[in-house]
């Protein structure tokens, strides 16, 4: 990404030890950072770090300035997995990461707002990567809810997934790894569920608006119904048939 495709208000550095983009109020803190180590590391050895197991282990952590954040190292799922892990043709997933997050705020749909990531020479060929965004506090995924005994609280959830995928739809976002666990659902002040999307480094942009929602709804059906088969969740075809209308409502 050049400097002039960077979105707004942010800005590069580049250090001894990596290439970052961060927002620009971020940029004296990730420095520092970056100057003993790297972002991963950061998290990791944070006395109060809270870890998250996903594609990889993620800490929350609180940055010297008190933001709290989520930091991620970059890892390859599916067939890749196993095979090249962490390791990334240059530039890396990151900076497209940061291109579709930014480009789904602007319209509106939320997601955690990335304030940094950071590159790593990985020898001659590959790079690392490690993905900074502000954590979403008193917040629990999707798979959670569908595991609840609380009915009024899975239909709930799935409305307020229902509403992201309409969102999602309405620009043609389609996230091809979207799964209960890349829902995050926050309670709001008023009471009601807002859900959020994670994990939108693959997300692709369909001129089919109606094609993009099929896929993400075909692809979340399966994942629910994937938690009920495999760990036993409580969601009925009745509640995930309610979700479908949901999705389908103008």
């Amino acid at each position: 990404m050049d400097d002039k495709d960077l979105p707004e208000g942010f800005v590069r550095l580049t250090l001894a030890r990596a290439e970052a983009v961060t927002r620009a109020e971020f940029a004296d803190i990730v420095r520092s950072i970056l100057g003993d180590g790297t972002l991963y590391e950061y998290g990791a050895r944070h006395p109060v770090a809270r870890r998250f197991s996903g594609r990889g282990v993620a800490y929350a952590a609180p940055l010297p300035s008190g933001d709290g954040v989520v930091i991620r190292h970059s890892r390859h799922g599916g067939a890749l997995a196993n095979v090249r892990r962490d390791l990334f043709f240059p530039p890396t997933r990151a900076p497209r990461e940061l291109r579709v997050s930014e480009r789904l705020r602007a319209a509106d749909i939320p997601t955690p707002p990335i304030l940094a990531y950071a590159v790593y020479d990985a020898g001659p060929v590959f790079r690392r990567a490690d993905v900074v965004t502000r954590e979403i506090t008193e917040a629990f995924d999707l798979s959670v809810a569908l595991m609840s005994g609380d009915h009024t609280l899975r239909g709930n959830a799935l409305l307020a997934t229902a509403t992201l995928v309409r969102a999602l739809s309405d620009v043609g976002a389609r996230h091809p790894d979207f799964n209960a666990k890349n829902v995050l659902l926050k309670t709001t002040a008023t009471g009601a569920l807002v859900a959020y999307v994670l994990d939108v480094d693959q997300i692709e942009f369909l001129d089919d608006r109606s094609v993009a929602l099929d896929r993400n709804l075909t692809r979340l059906l399966r994942s629910a119904r994937k938690w009920r088969t495999n760990f036993g969740a409580l969601v009925t075809e009745s509640e995930l048939a309610n979700l479908v209308t949901a999705c389908h409502a103008s």
